[in-house]
């Protein structure tokens, strides 16, 4: 008898995280490498992005990330950090500490949240994440986030010629942004995030911290299996 081919279904995958935080972007990359996979099965896989800060209110004037740790956590975590580099460095990850910036995340978050909108989330998450820890950008500088965003393809909103109407437009749509952040950010902690990454997939306990690429696999295909085929 002929087999039948698999039936395909959609798997939904919220993921908390922040573009500083080094778990966040070895557990997304690991992530990424599993819904691959799980997408080259047939099926398919809409991922959100759930904002968390993980130094709330900070501001952007960046500095060199390496004596901030040390300043703020000792020596010690300057160590576990560089050694933490180059574990990630067998796994494909160019962590450039000594490039990194110390800033916050807040209009990352922002742009992660307007790529959504345009169906680029995902890029512009990978972009964020490599242009922190990579490339050694500062990622909470209003310029350097309109070029990331031009590179991976997202618009800043409605062209046409400025006028006064269309700056009140403008301002009136960014107070709602930040209005929108605000109690996505909230409600995100109100779920019990205290850390990330945290993967919370169809139909399973949600997954803490930067898990093998083998446990998110698993869990991807369990929710294909419990999902609606068509």
């Amino acid at each position: 008898m002929e087999q039948q081919p698999a039936r395909s279904a959609t798997v939904r995958v919220r993921i908390a995280l922040d573009v500083i935080c080094v778990h966040s972007y070895l557990g997304y990359t690991r992530f990424t490498r599993a819904a691959d996979r799980l997408r080259a099965e047939g099926h398919r896989v809409q991922v959100e992005f759930l904002p968390f800060e993980l130094a709330p209110g900070a501001g952007t004037d960046a500095e060199p990330l390496l004596p901030v740790l040390e300043r703020v956590f000792g020596p010690q975590a300057v160590r576990q950090t560089l050694r933490f580099a180059e574990q990630a460095a067998t796994e494909g990850l160019e962590l450039h500490y000594e490039r990194a910036l110390a800033t916050g995340t807040f209009e990352a978050h922002r742009l992660i949240a307007r790529a959504a909108r345009q169906g680029r989330a995902e890029e512009m998450v990978e972009r964020l994440f490599r242009a922190h820890f990579t490339d050694g950008l500062h990622i909470g500088d209003p310029a350097t986030l309109a070029r990331l965003a031009g590179e991976v393809g997202v618009t800043a909103g409605e062209s046409g010629p400025a006028t006064a109407e269309s700056a009140q437009k403008t301002s009136a749509e960014a107070t709602a942004e930040t209005g929108r952040l605000h109690a996505e950010l909230d409600r995100v902690r109100g779920l019990g995030v205290t850390g990330v990454p945290v993967f919370f997939v169809d139909g399973a306990p949600p997954l803490t911290g930067s898990q093998p690429e083998a446990v998110l696999l698993s869990a991807l295909r369990q929710a294909a299996r419990s999902a609606p085929h068509g």
